[in-house]
């Protein structure tokens, strides 16, 4: 991507002034990481830019962008005409955020949104690619975990501890700043192929560990 279109890109994020309108005094975007993302894929951003973003508007936007960076075994999805399934295990946090994404698509596939109230109501004929245990599911989101070992989806949480737990992707606020983890050993459980950009771009942390390194 042309770095005037990264420029574009950064100034039609909302200020900071914007953010505490909507009671996010102390949350700010870590641009640069954004804008990195953004220059390693070959379309546009996906964030609709008419709307002020949110903490979960934001993260609604990680997760369809880490799609791009990560490969999924054939086994995980039901036919090759089979949607890109994003699941929602417990409360949803994100409100309309989500279906922006329904009229993108995802290595040719359609994208598709799926709520559980819980990570026991999937069944192996419920295929999602990304699993987004909601903070709702903190005080069992282990056994959540382990329900859901041993398939083809990219965990991603915000509880503290998710990854080091066994999920893949963790977000964390750190300098009031949105960044995220990445446990390798839960993609290699997954058979998922994490790209090198993302992994670059993460702190990497692994099962049982308390601390990564950036």
């Amino acid at each position: 991507m042309l770095r005037s279109e990264i420029k574009s890109r950064i100034r039609a994020l909302p200020s900071l002034r914007e953010f505490r309108r909507h009671g996010l005094s102390f949350l700010r975007v870590d641009v640069a990481v954004l804008a990195v993302l953004i220059s390693f894929v070959a379309v546009p951003f996906a964030y609709p830019q008419e709307r002020q973003a949110t903490e979960y508007q934001l993260k609604a936007a990680f997760l369809f962008n880490f799609a791009k960076f990560v490969d999924w075994p054939d086994k995980s999805f039901a036919s090759p005409q089979s949607p890109f399934t994003i699941c929602v295990i417990g409360q949803d946090p994100f409100g309309d955020a989500l279906n922006e994404y329904l009229a993108k698509s995802i290595e040719g596939r359609s994208v598709h949104i799926s709520h559980f109230v819980s990570g026991s109501a999937l069944t192996e004929e419920r295929h999602c690619q990304i699993a987004f245990i909601s903070a709702s599911e903190k005080t069992h989101f282990h056994a959540v975990i382990e329900g859901l070992n041993g398939n083809a989806i990219l965990l991603v949480g915000d509880a503290d501890g998710f990854a080091a737990s066994g999920g893949t992707i963790e977000f964390t606020l750190e300098d009031n700043h949105i960044r995220f983890s990445i446990n390798p050993d839960a993609a290699q459980r997954a058979d998922l192929k994490v790209s090198s950009k993302l992994l670059g771009l993460a702190k990497i942390v692994h099962d049982g560990s308390n601390n990564g390194k950036s």
